[in-house]
């Protein structure tokens, strides 16, 4: 069973019931995070017990919000691989490098993850029909788990999103409507939509359960490391909820009795064409001002407007990790050489995050001993048209 207590803002502190339907907090304008009794959920969640249950996203039931297993859907996501990648580690001198490969989930990235737990969760509370703004990969995402869930999803996706992400839509049976403009101009057609027609609201950050299907990332990178952390985890950041998940789960792992206090240094990589985190970090301030005419080949990176802010930030600063931005062409370079020399064909998000290694080891940032792990978040196939 879930041990899910209750919904609380992070800003201001106020609780939320959890068995019903939530959005953010409306007087802080902060996402909602979940919480759980670890006590409670320690009498069956151990390490023992987790290693024999079959794969997959839900061996962490206990803390994930779903309660009735009925409403646990899926299609395989979760325990994607953690692939050494040694040639590439000789290469930029290093000793310990990984590429948490999330291509290999249901629609072939890490969204997977975040819109099982939505469709899964708000079904469980009697809502039916959703509406998502993306950049294209959760469009897809929840079109194929509400086919999943026998719900109704609407796609507002920008009309130049790659066209694979178009068909994978449709293909599952939900409504698509191209905007013109970023992921920005989407969610404001989307928002309007879905008051106009009561559809449930899933944009990143906007409902809590997305994150908590990120946050297995998190969970598996312990596992994976036998509960002793890695030194820093790279990951690119458009709406961030990987980044705060990971930090989520590692911050219970720790209430738990499973880790300790060290943490990996988290790392925020942007486009150089969109990279509002990234400014309001090495500007030492709270909130990141929207992006002015973003662009970048990397689709998921175009994210001009953060909702999460002020939680990105904090992870970052809370482990001692850093934010940095990459240019197009060093994205689609990294891209090249982890395929030729390692096997994986990346989504330019992922990729990015050896461009953003690269940049890091030549500044001394990380160190050459040092256990990195770069999340690739989606695969390079999503891209091709």
């Amino acid at each position: 069973m879930s041990t899910l207590t209750h919904l609380e803002c992070p800003e201001c502190g106020r609780t939320f019931e959890a068995d019903k339907p939530q959005t953010f907090c409306s007087h802080c304008k902060s996402p909602l995070l979940a919480r759980y009794d670890l006590a409670a959920a320690s009498r069956t969640l151990t390490p023992d017990a987790l290693a024999k249950r079959p794969p997959g996203l839900w061996r962490w039931h206990e803390i994930l919000p779903v309660r009735d297993p009925a409403f646990r859907f899926t299609l395989g996501e979760g325990d994607t691989p953690l692939l050494p990648v040694p040639r590439l580690a000789k290469r930029l001198g290093m000793a310990n490098l990984w590429v948490k490969d999330e291509s290999q989930n249901p629609t072939g990235t890490f969204k997977a993850r975040g819109l099982v737990m939505a469709v899964s969760r708000a079904v469980e509370l009697g809502l039916k029909a959703f509406v998502i703004p993306t950049a294209g990969n959760a469009g897809g995402a929840l079109a194929a788990y509400a086919a999943r869930a026998r719900a109704e999803a609407h796609v507002f996706m920008p009309a130049d999103a790659p066209q694979v992400n178009k068909v994978e839509v449709e293909a599952a049976g939900a409504h698509l409507v191209l905007v013109d403009g970023l992921i920005s101009d989407a969610a404001k057609r989307a928002e309007k939509e879905a008051k106009k027609h009561g559809w449930w609201n899933v944009s990143t950050f906007k409902e809590p359960y997305r994150l908590e299907g990120k946050k297995v990332m998190g969970l598996e990178v312990a596992e994976a490391f036998g509960w002793d952390l890695p030194d820093v985890i790279v990951y690119p950041t458009g709406g961030g909820t990987g980044l705060v998940g990971m930090w989520k789960a590692f911050d219970e792992l720790e209430a738990l009795g499973w880790i300790g206090e060290r943490r990996p240094r988290l790392v925020s990589v942007q486009a150089e064409g969109c990279a509002p985190i990234v400014r309001a970090f090495q500007g030492g301030e709270a909130r990141a001002r929207p992006w002015k005419h973003a662009h970048t080949i990397a689709a998921g990176l175009r994210v001009p407007s953060v909702f999460a802010d002020r939680l990105i930030l904090r992870a970052l600063r809370a482990t001692q990790g850093t934010a940095v931005a990459v240019p197009d062409a060093a994205i689609l370079q990294a891209q090249h050489l982890l395929a030729t020399m390692e096997g994986v064909f990346a989504a330019p998000e992922g990729a990015a995050t050896l461009a953003g290694l690269q940049k890091l080891l030549a500044e001394g940032w990380i160190r050459p001993h040092e256990r990195v792990v770069l999340f690739n978040t989606g695969s390079g196939l999503k891209y091709v048209s």
